[in-house]
């Protein structure tokens, strides 16, 4: 394996199994799992339901690839286009987000025959060469070398940065004006905006409210397409909405839309979703050998199906409320907690050296170690400091593992 591939711990972990919201190690601890594979076990660990559609599939056929029908295949198309708000749908699977950003650039810089991109500072949008290329964190972004002319916006990240002091209208108005003036800069005409809602590695920071609305009135008047990244914030993980874009929605559904992560429950599926014109702009062949895998598919239907069944998005808005509620609680009391920030099971807690804000990484890491060996497993991120916890468990978690979890939080940021 490559010296470049991160693991979490001073001693690495390895995960044998889970069940529900736990899973367990090699060497038999169980953990309350509040990063869920990085958003992506998005419902719960060994989910029957999920598992016997991928069970009951892989035992009529496992592949095909996309030359051929696909039943599991169109009827999740179906309900994914159906559940994306925008209009005339068509969408293509991919096997992960990066690949569903990579298809969403290609499908952009066609139909507007343009190169240039607009991205948000402190963004994560994959590991590919093109998604290197419009990943606004240096942390993850490890060559300058691009495909793209890549053009990075202010006002993903509400609490940092020059306008930071202002009220959330002045914050809007200030972007917006940051968004002419950029593109005011531009020779010929830009492709495409690509923002994620709330930024994932970046450490779940977002604008507020409406900005993407704003800066829709500015892209539509110079006819530039919006992308929207819900690889981390799609399928009601923040709770108040389904889709993170819906924060936004003024002026309506993204001209492009990907997902990845939690629709699978853990198989490989991404996607993109655009409106017929955008989507069947590609004039020459192309296929997905395994995008649209028949056993991905059937896990995809099926979790999806449980999810809407059950309502997981009103349990993110009501158990997450909770959580959020208990961490601020928390983090008032805590010199190292610079901000509780979140929505719905979509928490960050970013950490400062006390009295500052002075980006505190060893203090992230010695909280990841701490809740470890009490039996929680989270997450961390942030710009390049990497000085936010990150907690995102699977939609299911009940109240008790909330309360749980929280307490282990608690002790870790006391042991400061």
């Amino acid at each position: 394996m490559p010296d470049w591939m991160a693991l979490y711990y001073d001693r690495p972990l390895e995960i044998t199994h889970g069940e529900g919201r736990h899973v367990w190690d090699a060497e038999g601890n169980r953990y309350l799992d509040f990063f869920a594979g990085i958003l992506t076990t998005m419902t719960a660990h060994a989910l029957p339901e999920v598992t016997k559609a991928v069970a009951d599939q892989a035992g009529r056929i496992i592949h095909s690839s996309t030359l051929y029908l696909n039943r599991p295949m169109v009827e999740l198309a179906e309900r994914v286009a159906a559940l994306s708000g925008i209009p005339d749908a068509r969408v293509f699977f991919t096997t992960s987000g990066t690949e569903a950003n990579d298809a969403a650039l290609l499908l952009a810089t066609t139909y507007r025959r343009s190169n240039q991109v607009l991205a948000m500072r402190n963004s994560y949008h994959g590991r590919s060469f093109s998604t290197v290329s419009i990943t606004g964190n240096r942390g993850w972004s490890p060559t300058s070398l691009s495909p793209l002319q890549t053009l990075y916006v202010h006002g993903a990240v509400r609490t940092r940065g020059p306008f930071a002091a202002l009220t959330d209208a002045q914050f809007t108005e200030a972007c917006v004006a940051d968004l002419q003036d950029v593109l005011g800069q531009t020779r010929g005409s830009v492709a495409a905006l690509i923002a994620e809602p709330i930024q994932g590695i970046g450490g779940f920071t977002s604008p507020p409210d409406g900005l993407y609305a704003a800066f829709r009135e500015v892209l539509d008047r110079h006819g530039i397409l919006w992308i929207s990244d819900e690889v981390q914030t799609g399928w009601g993980r923040t709770g108040d909405h389904f889709w993170g874009w819906q924060a936004h929605a003024e002026n309506g559904p993204p001209d492009i839309l990907t997902f990845a992560k939690g629709i699978g429950n853990g198989m490989s599926i991404g996607g993109v979703v655009a409106r017929a014109e955008v989507m069947n702009c590609l004039d020459a062949n192309s296929i997905s050998t395994f995008g649209g895998s028949p056993v991905t598919m059937a896990a995809g239907l099926a979790n999806l199906g449980y999810l809407l069944e059950h309502d997981l998005q009103g349990n993110a808005r009501r158990v997450g409320g909770l959580l959020l509620e208990r961490l601020r609680a928390i983090g008032a009391t805590v010199p190292h907690v610079r901000d509780v920030r979140g929505r719905g099971l979509m928490a960050g807690i970013e950490l400062t050296h006390p009295g500052t804000d002075r980006a505190h990484p060893e203090a992230t890491a010695a909280v990841l170690e701490a809740t470890r060996a009490a039996g929680l497993l989270i997450g961390r991120g942030g710009g390049h400091d990497t000085s936010v916890l990150r907690i995102a468990p699977p939609l299911s978690l009940t109240v008790a593992e909330a309360e749980e979890g929280a307490e282990i939080l608690e002790q870790a940021l006391r042991s400061l």
